[in-house]
């Protein structure tokens, strides 16, 4: 069973905190950066990194080991009026990230974006198509995933549109566009994350929301790491 050395950022946030005990599970060693004062809020059986995700200089040395680097960090619960938010945090922690993966030589990189394109939240979309560039151009291998909206706790608002979602998904004409923005669950998610992480690609590909619809429904073999039966993905360029 092949094992990865993991280093996450963003693990105290809402997916983070979902998929670090499912990579411990299945037998991966994680790492995971935490601001000052929040290491208790990571989950159990991570080795604790105190940092600043906006400064590789900070976390750098314990990148070096690690093999598969998971970007997590964003400004919580986007809004259009976040913009410079979006610029301080978002972009500068994804510069950040690949300068520290690329200097310590992972061999993968796994990054959350978002769907794209889409008819709302212009300034979010366009700076995680910056993020997205900013991976491409470090030469990393890397998958970059794209939902839209993550059903679980403290998400759950959007359930009111699942019937508008089913009849859009079932015209022609806006198809595409309802699968491309459809909604995910957190586990869904996760389960998309995790195969990824186990399986490294070489150059960069992208999941977005029906790819990882299939592999959340895939089956995974007991007692092994990997073995979904996975969906057809769209690599770079």
């Amino acid at each position: 069973m092949t094992q990865h050395q993991v280093f996450v950022t963003g693990g105290t946030g809402y997916l983070g905190r979902a998929l670090i005990p499912s990579l411990v599970s299945r037998g991966h060693r994680v790492r995971a950066l935490s601001r000052p004062g929040s290491e208790g809020r990571l989950p159990e059986g991570v080795e604790v990194v105190p940092g600043d995700a906006l400064e590789a200089s900070s976390f750098l040395d314990k990148v070096l080991s690690c093999d598969t680097f998971v970007h997590l960090v964003g400004v919580a619960r986007p809004a259009p009026w976040k913009g410079p938010q979006f610029r301080a945090i978002d972009l500068a922690s994804v510069a950040a990230a690949v300068t520290a993966a690329a200097t310590a030589g992972c061999t993968h990189f796994v990054y959350v974006s978002v769907a794209q394109p889409a008819p709302v939240m212009k300034a979010y979309v366009a700076v995680r198509a910056e993020c997205e560039a900013l991976i491409r151009a470090s030469g990393l291998s890397a998958t970059i995933l794209r939902p839209w909206y993550l059903l679980g706790p403290g998400h759950r608002w959007p359930i009111v549109l699942l019937p508008a979602y089913w009849v859009l998904e079932r015209v022609s004409q806006t198809r595409a566009g309802a699968r491309r923005l459809g909604l995910l669950s957190r586990e869904q998610m996760t389960q998309a994350l995790i195969w990824a992480i186990e399986h490294p690609h070489a150059g960069v590909r992208f999941l977005s929301v029906p790819e990882i619809r299939d592999l959340a429904a895939a089956p995974i073999v007991p007692g092994t790491v990997g073995h979904w039966s996975g969906p057809h993905m769209r690599f770079w360029p």
